[in-house]
């Protein structure tokens, strides 16, 4: 199929026109979305050269790097490696692969289970309801619209395990917080 210069220019023209009424975070993510869709890869669009773009947002692992190897760590091989429990903590450490290697701090409960398929873990019965025991729990937070995100806590505890003992440490301090927090608030 031949596609003449005014094609090119009006699918250019779409995407610049579409995309510039996103925020910065979200532009860099559909793009990254598209050029995995397309299965293209940095080298592919900016040749030689492609290490100068970082500034777009691509993660462009470095030899010789102890990130290349994180960078390549597969939903699957990073949910081995954190070896979850149940299902709070799966949602848990889901939520930290979304954040942390696919860029996506906010999420909503579908791209948490799809993401869960791709890790190749057991279907969740309602993963809605096991978001909801997540929030309970601190691990995650609401974000914006009906989105959630990890919380700070939440990345503590994915970031210490498969230590058991560290991750519930890490929530030990979290109910003692809240404890604290509930006894200072009096009634008036």
């Amino acid at each position: 199929m031949e596609i003449n210069k005014n094609d090119e220019l009006g699918v250019f023209q779409t995407i610049i026109n579409e995309l510039s009424s996103f925020e910065k975070e979200t532009q860099i993510r559909l793009l990254k979305t598209i050029l995995t869709f397309l299965k293209l890869e940095a080298e592919d669009i900016f040749g030689e050269h492609f290490q100068s773009h970082r500034s777009l947002g691509f993660n462009i692992p470095q030899e010789d790097s102890s990130e290349s190897e994180i960078m390549e760590m597969s939903p699957k091989e990073f949910m081995l490696e954190k070896d979850p429990r149940n299902n709070i903590e799966r949602i848990a450490c889901l939520a930290y692969y979304l954040s942390h290697y696919r860029n996506s701090p906010h999420f909503k409960t579908l791209e948490v289970s799809k993401l869960n398929t791709e890790a190749a873990q057991p279907k969740f019965t309602n993963a809605v309801v096991h978001a909801k025991n997540a929030v309970k729990r601190g691990l995650l937070v609401s974000a914006e619209g009906k989105s959630r995100q990890l919380s700070a806590i939440g990345e503590q505890f994915v970031e210490a395990l498969p230590d058991r003992e560290a991750a519930q440490r890490i929530l030990k301090r979290l109910s003692t917080q809240r404890r604290t927090r509930k006894a200072t608030i009096r009634p008036k």
